[in-house]
C-alpha cells in the first residue's frame, strides 16, 4: 500500500431505504453494545451490502499480549460472530507490531513492550481460542507486521504527520498521566496511529473494540479519511465485570473465568455471580435471543427461583466451551458439592513432613497462596478435612490420606508421609 499518496475524496452515495431485514441486522448489531458510531453510516453500509450482496469487513483487533483468553475478551468475540452470522467478512487482526509498542489505552503508565518471542507464543494459541467463539472456516487471519514492517522510517513519520500532538493529548489517560506528571513516551502516540492504520490497510467498514479502545477506533475514521476511503463505523462494547461484581474481568485481579478451563470450574464460578450481575452475564455473553432473556427475567420477577436461570446461563457457557455432555456433568458436580460431596476430578497430591501445621499443608498443596491466607481460611472456617470443619489453626496433621478443602470449589486427595 502507498504511504505517500492518498486517493480522492468520493462523493457520497445515495441514500437507500432501510428493509425489515437491514433493520432487524441492526438490532442485532446494536444488541450488549456501548455505542455504535456512527449508526446511521452503519445502516447505509448494511443496506448497500444488501443490495450489493457484497459482506462488510468487520474488523477486530487483539495483541497478543497474555496467552490464556478469558471470558472477558468473547464479550466483543460475541459480537463478531453475530455479524459473521449475519454474512459479513470478519477480520481477526493479530498486533503482532503493534504488541512491540505496548497500547496504553487505559493506563496510568507505560506498558513495556513484548519481546517477538512472547508475541509468538501468545499469538499460537490466540486463534485457536477465538474459533471456540468465531467460525473459523468464515474468518480471515491477519498479522498488522504485514504492513507495519514495510512502512520503514520514512513512512512512519509520513504516518506520524497525519495527527497532532494536541488531537493526542484528547486521550483521557494521557491527559491524566501529564496532569499527575507520570512519563509518555513518545513511542506511546504511535500506538493508536498504527492501529488507525491497520483499517487503512484492512479498507475495514467496522471496528469492534472495548470502551477504552474508543480513541483509537476514531482515528482509524480520521485516517481513512485521509487515504480517501469511506470511514469505518466504531462499535464499542462495555468491559464486562469479574466475579466480584465490581472489576473488570482479569487474570491479575483474579475475578476470571478462563475460557479453557475445565468445566466444572468454569460452571463453578458462574455459579458464584450475584442474581443482579447474572442478566449482566446474560445480555453479554449468552446467544439467547433478547425475547428469551425478557421472558427469563419476567419469570423470574414472579417468583421463579433465580438460581434456574443461572443454572441455564452456567450450562450454555460450558456448552459452548466444551460439550453437553461436560455442561451436565458440570451441574451433577456442581450439586454434589452442594450437598457436601466431593468432586471426582480433583488433583491427587504427595506431601512429606508429617505431622505438619494445616497452614504449611495447604500452603504446599497449592490450595492456598501462603500460610498467612490459609490461617485466614481456618478463621472464616473454609477448610475442610474429610468434610469435617478445621477450626484450630494450631493442627497438627498427622501422615494419613484424606481430602482437604478450602472455600467452594478448591479441593485436593493428599497423601502425607513422614
Amino acid at each position: 500500500m502507498d504511504q505517500t499518496t492518498h486517493s480522492p475524496k468520493k462523493a457520497s452515495p445515495a441514500v437507500l431505504p432501510l428493509t425489515d431485514s437491514v433493520q432487524e441486522a441492526l438490532a442485532i448489531t446494536k444488541r450488549g453494545v456501548d455505542e455504535l458510531l456512527i449508526e446511521s453510516e452503519f445502516a447505509q453500509k448494511l443496506a448497500r451490502s444488501e443490495q450489493s450482496g457484497v459482506p462488510l469487513r468487520i474488523k477486530l483487533g487483539l495483541d497478543p499480549t497474555a496467552p490464556d483468553l478469558h471470558l472477558g475478551h468473547t464479550v466483543v468475540l460475541n459480537k463478531m460472530r453475530q455479524l459473521q452470522n449475519l454474512g459479513h467478512q470478519v477480520i481477526f487482526l493479530i498486533g503482532d507490531f503493534t504488541s512491540m509498542i505496548g497500547d496504553p489505552s487505559g493506563r496510568n503508565a507505560t506498558r513495556p513492550p513484548l519481546t517477538r518471542e512472547q508475541i509468538e507464543q501468545n499469538a499460537a494459541t490466540y486463534f485457536k481460542q477465538a474459533s471456540l467463539v468465531l467460525d473459523p472456516a468464515k474468518t480471515e487471519i491477519r498479522y498488522n507486521s504485514e504492513w507495519c514492517d514495510p512502512l520503514g522510517a520514512r513512512g512512519m513519520i509520513q504516518l506520524a504527520s497525519r495527527y497532532t500532538v494536541a488531537r493526542m493529548m484528547e486521550r483521557d489517560d494521557f491527559t491524566k498521566r501529564y496532569k499527575a506528571g507520570t512519563p509518555i513516551s513518545v513511542h506511546e502516540f504511535l500506538y493508536p496511529l498504527m492501529q488507525g492504520y491497520d483499517s487503512v490497510a484492512l479498507k475495514a467498514d467496522l471496528e469492534l473494540g472495548g470502551t477504552d479502545q474508543k480513541f483509537n477506533l476514531l482515528v482509524g475514521r480520521e485516517l481513512q479519511k485521509d487515504w480517501g476511503q469511506e470511514p469505518q463505523c466504531i462499535l464499542t462494547m462495555p468491559l464486562l465485570e469479574g466475579l466480584d461484581g465490581v472489576e473488570k474481568m482479569s487474570k491479575s485481579k483474579n475475578n476470571y473465568i478462563g475460557i479453557t478451563e475445565a468445566g466444572n470450574t468454569m460452571f463453578g464460578k458462574l455459579m458464584s455471580i450475584s442474581d443482579d450481575m447474572m442478566w449482566r452475564y446474560y445480555d453479554l455473553l449468552s446467544w439467547k435471543s433478547i425475547d428469551d432473556i425478557a421472558q427469563l427475567k419476567r419469570e423470574v420477577a414472579e417468583g421463579r427461583n433465580p438460581r434456574d436461570a443461572k443454572v441455564a446461563l452456567g450450562q450454555e457457557i460450558v456448552e459452548r466451551f466444551h460439550s453437553r455432555q461436560a455442561a451436565e456433568e458440570a451441574l451433577a458436580d456442581f450439586v454434589n458439592r452442594s450437598k457436601g460431596g466431593i468432586p471426582d476430578d480433583i488433583p491427587e497430591l504427595a506431601l512429606t513432613g508429617a505431622p505438619a501445621g494445616i497452614a504449611n499443608v495447604l500452603k504446599n498443596a497449592g490450595l492456598c497462596a501462603s500460610t498467612s491466607e490459609a490461617m485466614r481460611m481456618v478463621e472464616q472456617g473454609g477448610v475442610r478435612i474429610d468434610g469435617a470443619v478445621v477450626s484450630d489453626k494450631g493442627l497438627k496433621v498427622e501422615a494419613g490420606t484424606f481430602v482437604v478443602q478450602v472455600g467452594k470449589r478448591k479441593f485436593a486427595r493428599i497423601t502425607l508421609t513422614a
